[in-house]
């Protein structure tokens, strides 16, 4: 009855941040719903005044339904899922012992906050890397993550985009990469919270960008469009461009993959038509036999 009262309680807090921050009743810097539609507004300002492939329509094909899935994803989906593992790891600290900082590599406390944050930031993209690539190697993860390449035009919102699962499957690590760094989270997280969300929106938009030299360091659209790509180089069991915000992690491990930069390519997957077209059917996509 512990966990279950601990996952209630978790999961209603939640939900009161959740309409705390609809009502702006949290500091700036902690409002996330604000936040995201803030820079979702921006990111699709720029798409509508220096659209990469002028013949989208602003309001291209999945566009709703990616709104959908950004609000399913981003809050409605975290008030279950936070609940469930803060009860899940109090169940297994009750079990093992083992707490958030029992395998820490190094003590973020001990460095400056501009030091924290930037390994925080580092720790936790490569992990999110290493998962993204497992989702394109393991069949059982990779039939969730066919509703993310099933996205025929790229836009902003396409960032959130995925099935519920991959909230399940990138937690765990995420938890990991943070018990590295003694279970330790900055101060000032918000800072990369909100550089992930933009960094993403702009992956997925329709705005060309490279970033000139720091394309070896950060993800952009161009580089992003091609992990879409609908071609052998992008099949189960092979895959490019795995970045999230670093694209550096494709440069050292070999995995970059830019054939051309005119935005003119075809996105999917083989077999991306048998994929479900609604919102409902890709939530219960990947279970059966044949998905």
């Amino acid at each position: 009855m512990e966990y279950i009262k601990l996952l209630i309680d978790s999961s209603i807090g939640v939900l009161e941040w959740t309409f705390n921050q609809i009502l702006f009743n949290v500091p700036y810097s902690e409002n996330y719903f604000w936040g995201l539609i803030l820079i979702s507004l921006v990111v699709w300002i720029f798409e509508i005044i220096f659209p990469w492939r002028k013949s989208q329509k602003i309001f291209r094909k999945g566009f709703w339904i990616d709104i959908i899935y950004m609000f399913f994803n981003f809050f409605l989906f975290s008030i279950v899922i936070v609940g469930f593992y803060e009860a899940f790891n109090k169940l297994l600290y009750d079990l093992s012992g083992i707490a958030s900082n029992s395998i820490a590599l190094i003590d973020l406390s001990t460095f400056s906050q501009i030091s924290q944050l930037i390994i925080f930031f580092i720790t936790l993209d490569f992990f999110q890397w290493l998962t993204h690539i497992m989702m394109h190697r393991f069949d059982f993860l990779w039939k969730f993550h066919k509703v993310h390449h099933s996205v025929k035009e790229m836009g902003f919102a396409a960032h959130f985009h995925y099935h519920w699962m991959e909230n399940i499957l990138y937690k765990p690590l995420k938890v990991f990469a943070v018990m590295l760094i003694g279970g330790f989270e900055p101060e000032q997280a918000y800072l990369i919270h909100f550089l992930t969300i933009t960094i993403g929106h702009l992956n997925h938009s329709n705005i060309k960008l490279s970033y000139g030299a720091l394309k070896y360091i950060f993800n952009n659209p161009i580089m992003h469009l091609h992990h879409h790509e609908s071609s052998s180089s992008n099949n189960f069991k092979t895959g490019v461009n795995f970045a999230i915000s670093l694209s550096i992690w494709d440069y050292i491990f070999k995995t970059n993959y830019i054939p051309n930069e005119n935005g003119n390519t075809k996105l999917g997957y083989e077999g991306d038509q048998l994929m479900a077209k609604s919102f409902i059917g890709q939530l219960f996509y990947g279970f059966k036999k044949g998905d």
